[in-house]
C-alpha cells in the first residue's frame, strides 16, 4: 500500500512543480536580488527556499496554462536589469542633487491580465525597480496602483503608465498562456469574451 501511496503522491508533486516552475524561478531570482550579490551559495539557498515555500506552504496550484518562453524571458530579464541599473542611478542622483525630489505621484494603471501568477511577477518586477512601488492591486478590476518617486508633469505620468503596460506585455509574453498573449491586443479595460467578468 505504501508503494501505491508513493506512486500517487510522486506524480502529483512533480506535476505541481512543473506548472509552478515560473514561480520557482522568480522566487530564486528575487532571493538573489534581496541578497544583493550573486554566488553559488545564494543560488542554492534560493532554490532551497523556493522549494520549501512551494512544498511546505503550498498555495492553490497555479495551473492556468502558463508557459515559459526562453526568448521572451531573456527580453523580460534584459529590460528588467536595464531598468534596475538606470532607475537606481536616477534615484541616487535625485536624492543628492541640490533640487532634491520635488514631485511624486500615485498612478493607477488598467491592465489586460488577471492571472495571479502574472500579476505577482509584474508587481514584484515593478517594486524591485528603484523609484516605484506597488501600493494596491485589484485583480477583479485588473488595476494596479503605484507610487512613483519623481514625475515632472502630466506627460511624464502618462509615460510611466505606458512603461507599466510595456512591462506587463513583457511578463505576459514570457510566462503567459496563448489566450493571455492574445488578450494583449485588446485595449486595457476591455471585456474579454468568455470570462463573464466586466471591467469598469
Amino acid at each position: 500500500m505504501s508503494a501505491g501511496v508513493i506512486a500517487e503522491v510522486g506524480p502529483s508533486t512533480a506535476h505541481r512543480l512543473r506548472h509552478q516552475m515560473p514561480l520557482l524561478l522568480w522566487l530564486v531570482l528575487v532571493w538573489n536580488l534581496l541578497w544583493g550579490t550573486w554566488s553559488w551559495a545564494n543560488l542554492l539557498s534560493g532554490v532551497a527556499v523556493a522549494l520549501g515555500v512551494t512544498l511546505l506552504l503550498p498555495l492553490p496550484p497555479v495551473v492556468g496554462g502558463a508557459r515559459l518562453r526562453p526568448v521572451a524571458l531573456l527580453r523580460f530579464l534584459g529590460h528588467f536589469v536595464v531598468d534596475l541599473i538606470s532607475s537606481g542611478a536616477l534615484v541616487a542622483w535625485q536624492t543628492v542633487r541640490p533640487a532634491g525630489i520635488d514631485r511624486s505621484a500615485i498612478i493607477t494603471v488598467q491592465l489586460r491580465t488577471d492571472s495571479d501568477l502574472l500579476l505577482t511577477i509584474l508587481s514584484e518586477s515593478l517594486t524591485l525597480v528603484p523609484g516605484s512601488m506597488v501600493i494596491d492591486l485589484d485583480r477583479e478590476r485588473r488595476t494596479i496602483a503605484l507610487h512613483i518617486l519623481h514625475v515632472r508633469d502630466q506627460a511624464d505620468v502618462e509615460q510611466q503608465r505606458d512603461a507599466v503596460l510595456a512591462e506587463e506585455e513583457r511578463v505576459v509574453r514570457a510566462f503567459g498562456s496563448p489566450d493571455e498573449i492574445a488578450a494583449l491586443g485588446t485595449p486595457p479595460g476591455t471585456e474579454i469574451a468568455g470570462e463573464g467578468r466586466r471591467t469598469p
